[in-house]
């Protein structure tokens, strides 16, 4: 297994990686793939794969990722598949929050995405010490706002390394890999607001 897209063994299947798993096997179905198509078209293993879409594993941010550049989607855009439509107003209580456990990244969907809307905001909190690369975009073109809201956070895109302290904005477009980390001491809390291209 690559490094970076390790998996969590679930004890008992979150309510939220069953609904997951099963988005992910139907879009697998709707373009007619097998799990080793899939599989080629990702990097991921085919037991890894048939394993997130069984809901025995509760899949990485870098897993997630890669499935999202294969099938054309933000991250935020596959976790709202598997949630009611989403209203206009999203009040605190009701946010999506997704965690990455093997990482100790947290994702609030502040403003999940919405058809006929090109932009969301996500929260992002990465606990110190995680550090997240994804290989890809989920889409080439995205365009990302980081700002920073409490501590600092490292983000290298197109080999650049930028540190951005608390009050800090990074704009930029993601078109190659990217990696978060959080050095610490404290964690990192950031707003991110993304857009399609």
């Amino acid at each position: 297994m690559r490094q970076g897209i390790a998996e969590v063994v679930a004890p008992d299947p979150d309510p939220v990686d069953t609904r997951l798993g099963a988005r992910l096997a139907e879009l697998r179905a709707e373009r007619g793939w097998t799990l080793g198509e899939l599989a080629e078209r990702s990097g991921v293993s085919r037991s890894t794969l048939s394993r997130a879409e069984r809901a025995e594993i509760s899949p990485t941010a870098s897993l997630l990722n890669r499935l999202c550049h294969v099938y054309g989607r933000t991250m935020s855009q596959l976790l709202s598949e598997i949630e009611a439509e989403p209203a206009l107003l999203v009040r605190s209580a009701e946010q999506p929050v997704w965690e990455d456990r093997a990482s100790g990244f947290v994702r609030r969907s502040v403003s999940p995405p919405h058809s006929g809307l090109r932009g969301e905001l996500v929260e992002g909190r990465l606990a110190a010490g995680a550090d997240i690369a994804y290989d890809r975009p989920p889409l080439p073109g995205l365009e990302q706002h980081i700002w920073v809201l409490a501590g600092a956070l490292e983000v290298t895109a197109q080999d650049i390394a930028h540190h951005l302290d608390a009050g800090d904005c990074l704009r930029m477009r993601v078109w190659g890999p990217t990696r978060f980390r959080c050095a610490g001491p404290g964690e990192a809390r950031y707003a991110l607001a993304v857009v399609l291209p």
